[in-house]
């Protein structure tokens, strides 16, 4: 009966490492919000990394933080280091800008797991003053994390920072000084 049962276990522990391994090689989770300001404000306060902190999620996640920026804080270039016990340590870096519509960053983490992805703001303006912000994650998917991710679901757990993140980010653009007409 025994050698009954580990020999099941065996087989269910086979087919989920045989299953984990037909899962997709790349992930990417992405959200959108409607932002009631011009793109351009929108931009500067993605675009700088400074300003971009100030809406962040993940750096709200943790006040003991430690961060250090690179001597420039915007454009190509520009680079945030992070060090945390509750969101991990890592870097990114802005790796392009095309001004208003697009922000592309490097993002790479040390711990608590290595990994090396990609995130992408994309703006949209929506009228003559509001902008569809679009925030992306996209990066490879080893095979230890097909495994994780049959267990943890990625799209909802980052998910959901992005969308607190976006809420934010339309506070801080909302109450951000409006240029006089």
């Amino acid at each position: 009966m025994l050698k009954t049962i580990a020999l099941l276990l065996l087989a269910a522990v086979a087919l989920l490492l045989a299953y984990a391994a037909t899962r997709p090689d790349t992930f990417r989770v992405e959200r959108s919000r409607v932002i009631g300001a011009p793109p351009d404000r929108v931009f500067g306060l993605i675009h700088d990394l400074r300003q971009f902190n100030t809406w962040n999620p993940y750096e709200r996640k943790d006040p003991a933080l430690k961060g250090e920026y690179s001597a420039t804080t915007t454009g190509p270039g520009a680079r945030y280091a992070w060090r945390s016990d509750k969101v991990g340590t890592g870097s990114l870096e802005i790796v392009e800008a095309v001004a208003p519509h697009r922000v592309d960053m490097k993002l790479d983490f040390v711990a608590p797991f290595e990994a090396h992805n990609r995130a992408e703001f994309t703006l949209q303006p929506e009228g003559a003053q509001a902008t569809r912000v679009t925030w992306a994650l996209q990066g490879p998917v080893p095979y230890l994390a097909k495994i994780a991710h049959l267990f943890f679901n990625m799209d909802r757990m980052v998910g959901r920072d992005f969308e607190d993140g976006l809420a934010h980010l339309q506070a801080v653009a909302m109450a951000a000084p409006k240029p006089a007409p």
